[in-house]
């Protein structure tokens, strides 16, 4: 399976590459990013050993399309996409805080009630719900941006500004941010038959200070989606929730001995299981968006991609 799980890449006045999990980040001359989507695999955040056919296209071009869908109500980093793997925009200072926000009892959320707890990042919860339940109002639950290898962290607003991670004034325009885009994501989402469940937003501010959006937005990394069609019966039945995110992924790893904790090993990922992860994502993209996938020419991806970037760059 032809997939791009690494780069090393030499751009014209390249500063530095960051590698995050599943994205690897190029600065160029201080200014600009070049952020490359690879075809990589995080769950509990540890990056699996294989790759996901056409998982970074896939992922990049919902990340592009929502940045267009939202600009008008959230401003964002991005300037261009000269290839189906890669944003390039404003290189922006991030916060060191990921802005969760929740509008049912899932994933994490489930987790943690099933485990007695009503308080998730200083918010509380209602008595009496069960997983999938829809919340009275979304609940922002932001965790703090973890450093390579080391795991996000629930934090509580007010430990947020306590700790002087983000300001106040600031940290208001984060929230006001984070709850338009989940609106605006939700009304999308309906009108494709789909239930926003739960995302995740970056934010990060530009060299004259502008908050914007950055990184990727309702994307099956960073959201959860439920088929809207049988919800409700499926929870008056006590049924699992049809659902399109990678929390199936995380699923089929708690089955098999891993939550990435300490001395659990990752199982073994068959070509077969991969084939079946990759068509996961394909359909969420085709859902989500509401267009066939078009799958981008993988016979040599990286040369692809230097190309299409230097291409780009040359004309800057």
């Amino acid at each position: 399976m032809n997939t791009i799980t690494t780069t090393n890449f030499n751009f014209p006045n390249q500063k530095s590459v960051y590698h995050g999990k599943v994205r690897e980040v190029y600065n160029i001359n201080n200014e600009l990013l070049v952020m490359v989507a690879t075809d990589r695999l995080s769950a509990f955040d540890v990056v699996m050993p294989k790759g996901i056919p056409y998982k970074g296209q896939i992922l990049n071009q919902i990340a592009t399309k929502f940045m267009e869908l939202t600009q008008d109500i959230v401003p964002n980093w991005l300037i261009a996409t000269p290839d189906p793997n890669v944003a390039i925009g404003y290189l922006c200072e991030p916060f060191k805080v990921e802005m969760v926000i929740r509008g049912y009892v899932s994933g994490h959320a489930a987790r943690e009630y099933a485990a007695g707890k009503r308080t998730l990042c200083g918010v509380t919860m209602p008595e009496g719900l069960k997983e999938n339940d829809k919340f009275p109002t979304p609940i922002i639950t932001p965790s703090t941006k973890a450093d390579n290898g080391e795991h996000d962290e629930d934090i509580s607003r007010e430990d947020i500004l306590a700790k002087g991670i983000v300001s106040e004034e600031d940290y208001l325009v984060l929230e006001k941010y984070t709850r338009a885009l989940f609106q605006r994501g939700t009304e999308i989402a309906a009108s494709r038959g789909l239930i926003l469940v739960d995302t995740k937003y970056e934010f990060g501010k530009t060299k004259d200070g502008k908050i914007v959006l950055i990184d990727e937005i309702h994307t099956p990394d960073s959201s959860r989606y439920f088929y809207a069609d049988g919800y409700q019966e499926r929870q008056n039945n006590g049924e699992d929730q049809k659902q399109l995110s990678k929390e199936f992924v995380r699923r089929w790893l708690i089955e098999n001995g891993f939550q990435g904790k300490e001395g659990q090993t990752i199982p073994n990922m068959t070509d077969q299981y991969i084939q079946t992860v990759s068509d996961r994502y394909i359909e969420l993209f085709e859902n989500i968006i509401g267009e066939e996938f078009i799958k981008a020419d993988i016979s040599d991806i990286n040369s692809r991609i230097e190309k299409n970037v230097l291409n780009y760059l040359s004309k800057k």
